[in-house]
């Protein structure tokens, strides 16, 4: 009996400017934490990812990889073409809508009620949109 396939996904991609940038947006505004930071000078560029708050230590996570072209500058603040890219969620959406909106997270739609649970729509600090969002259990 062939064995059963286990995947998950391990990093997700996301196109920054700089990365000392990124990691302050991320870590001091969104709570999110530091997983690793290694310098790859062969590449000339840094393997850095992050966490958000909570997260378990085999989920995953953000790889901030900075543009090296022009092409791929293009698309910094713009991975998903407007569209929200991706979901953050919390067991708490009063208290972490109430602890971005105070560290000057720009939210694009304000809280509502759905059939889900409750979700309000985010920018990074490039223009990705995100949604934060409480699950109903």
């Amino acid at each position: 009996m062939p064995r059963a396939m286990i995947q998950s996904l391990a990093h997700v991609a996301l196109l920054v400017r700089d990365y000392d940038e990124a990691i302050a947006f991320f870590c001091g505004t969104l709570g999110f934490t530091l997983t690793e930071d290694m310098a790859m000078p062969e590449q000339g560029k840094r393997w850095v990812t992050v966490a958000p708050p909570g997260a378990p230590a085999q989920g995953a996570s953000l790889l901030l990889a900075r543009a090296a072209t022009p092409e791929q500058a293009r698309f910094v603040g713009d991975q998903a073409g407007g569209r929200v890219f991706l979901f953050l969620a919390t067991d708490d959406f009063a208290r972490d809508h109430a602890a971005m909106l105070a560290k000057g997270v720009v939210f694009v739609r304000a809280p509502q009620r759905t059939d889900y649970g409750i979700v309000a729509v985010f920018l990074d600090l490039y223009g990705n949109r995100w949604d934060l969002v409480e699950y109903r259990r």
